[in-house]
């Protein structure tokens, strides 16, 4: 896979795309000491650093900057609501402007003052920011830092839920990236293929979840 590209994640919920574009954001960067960005929807911040101290990653916490789309709405006071050197809390997942100044800041960090030249950016999810703005807001906010790491030769990784869209949305979404991780569950066996990434569309592989381990066992569907 293409270490310098904008790639959607799609498919299906209770599918493992967490874990799967959390592999692939947070050991990629550990091996080729690049920053990552990511903008989580669904936890606050400091469980995501939390999570990142107990799998022992190698990536040093100063290379991380998480927006913290989530404690802006709950209100909730105490250590969910504490920023530091690796957080900083948006308002909500509505407000793509608040998100995109939170970006834009590490971005500013991380390259021009600490002169890290390749950042990856994790977006989980794209159906949240759906959820809340129209698929126009969302594609001109998207366009914006897909481009910005096109411009940095980064990894950008943008998780988005299958069968919840129309078509059209997932369509004009695709104009922005370079490929996908198309992820498929069939009883209880789930699959995943890179198209776009490749001169041809991988095959069908199998893969398996393990508390936050990903195995991929090598069978085609």
């Amino acid at each position: 896979m293409k270490r310098e590209a904008n790639i959607m994640l799609i498919g299906p919920p209770m599918s493992g795309k967490k874990i799967i574009s959390n592999y692939l954001m947070y050991y990629g960067a550990a091996i080729n000491e690049n920053a990552v960005i990511e903008v989580n929807t669904y936890e606050p911040g400091y469980l995501v650093l939390e999570r990142l101290k107990e799998n022992k990653s190698n990536l040093p916490l100063s290379k991380v900057g998480i927006v913290d789309c989530v404690t802006g709405v709950t209100g909730m006071k105490g250590i969910d609501t504490y920023e530091d050197e690796s957080i900083k809390i948006a308002s909500s997942p509505v407000d793509l402007t608040d998100i995109g100044i939170k970006i834009s800041q590490y971005f500013e960090k991380f390259f021009e003052k600490k002169n890290i030249r390749k950042i990856q950016l994790n977006i989980n999810s794209l159906s949240t920011l759906l959820m809340y703005s129209n698929i126009k807001t969302v594609f001109r906010f998207l366009q914006v830092f897909t481009g910005r790491i096109k411009a940095v030769g980064g990894l950008g990784i943008y998780v988005i839920e299958s069968g919840v869209h129309e078509l059209h949305e997932i369509a004009a979404l695709s104009q922005l990236f370079d490929g996908m991780i198309e992820i498929r569950s069939e009883t209880d066996k789930n699959f995943l293929r890179m198209v776009g990434l490749l001169p041809k569309p991988t095959q069908w592989l199998e893969y398996e979840i393990n508390n936050t381990n990903l195995r991929i066992l090598g069978k085609t569907a």
